[in-house]
């Protein structure tokens, strides 16, 4: 399945390290671990040929940077550094379109899960039958009404769906095509605010919850999962995976910790079963914040003197099980 959805084993990285969508410093710094451990030789030994590596310019969208002191609510909405964020996402929704209209596997390195709104609206543009897996501890469909935070990383499926539309938000006017229902399943869900779940259930959202995982077990999630998308045949997928998914015992180190998430096992099946589709044309790694402690001390590793991030370590995996790395 799938088999001219990709030309070839090429691969692009796009490193995407935006911070302004949600309100800790650090997750800005993810992209930079996962190359410094070694993404791109582990990616090129699983036989895929890396053609580029490129970076978005964020100089205004770390927390370190003026737009870090600019007034947050510049639309007059209860959303944060539209502005900013908006014409980020355009400029990475242009690479992201490139890369897909080539045919290569494009990989989204995150910062926060705002930036998904460029990688799957550009690829939306190259592709729009896309299908999407979102893999996520949180919904992500807020709008500024539901909002508790105004923060745009809880936002971005609302705008991939096409509902921040009538909200006058000229930076985000680049997104032209948008998800339908049959388009998208939400896989991992354990925290929903009250008035985001009216909207997605309006809208007609599939989620499979940590208690349909419990229930069902992960195997047979995906299984729905993958009808849902593939009900009218063969489609081109997107992952897009933020790493709050995954239990903090596992990954701590993330800005918006839910407990009670998939364990290690569960978070590379889903990665692993979709490569085996053979349909899989991307992935976004989001939330990775390197600053963030270990839940436990003991958790602490060492290599060659160094810390070893068991968060990092992890993301570097599903990037790996996503690429078509086996037990066996």
């Amino acid at each position: 399945m799938g088999q001219n959805f990709l030309k070839g084993k090429h691969l692009n990285v796009i490193q995407a390290p935006v911070a302004l969508g949600q309100n800790v410093e650090g997750v800005d710094e993810g992209p930079e671990m996962l190359l410094s451990s070694g993404l791109v030789k582990q990616v090129e030994a699983l036989g895929w040929k890396v053609d580029e590596v490129s970076e978005i310019d964020t100089h205004d969208l770390r927390w370190n940077s003026p737009a870090g002191h600019l007034p947050a609510h510049q639309s007059g909405l209860n959303i944060k550094f539209p502005e900013e964020l908006g014409h980020a996402c355009e400029d990475l929704a242009c690479l992201a379109q490139k890369s897909n209209t080539n045919k290569a596997f494009t990989l989204t390195l995150g910062g926060d899960h705002s930036i998904a709104i460029g990688s799957i609206g550009g690829a939306l543009l190259a592709r729009p039958d896309l299908g999407v897996i979102w893999v996520d501890a949180h919904g992500d469909f807020n709008t500024p009404e539901t909002s508790p935070s105004g923060n745009i990383h809880g936002m971005p499926l609302a705008f991939l769906a096409g509902l921040m539309k009538k909200y006058p938000l000229p930076s985000f006017a680049w997104l032209k095509n948008f998800l339908t229902p049959s388009q998208l399943v939400l896989i991992g869900i354990r925290s929903i605010d009250v008035e985001e779940r009216t909207i997605m259930k309006s809208w007609g959202v599939h989620v499979f919850s940590m208690t349909e995982i419990d229930r069902h077990g992960i195997g047979e999630v995906m299984e729905q999962a993958k009808k849902i998308l593939f009900q009218n045949g063969p489609r081109p997928l997107h992952l897009s995976y933020d790493i709050d998914a995954v239990d903090p015992h596992f990954a701590p180190s993330t800005g918006t910790k839910v407990r009670g998430g998939l364990n290690y096992r569960e978070a590379h099946y889903i990665a692993e079963d979709l490569a085996n589709t053979g349909a899989l044309v991307g992935m976004d790694l989001v939330e990775i914040n390197p600053r963030l402690g270990y839940l436990d001390p003991a958790q602490r590793q060492l290599r060659q003197g160094q810390d070893v991030n068991p968060t990092v370590e992890i993301g570097l995996e599903l990037v790996l099980s996503a690429l078509g790395k086996r037990i066996y």
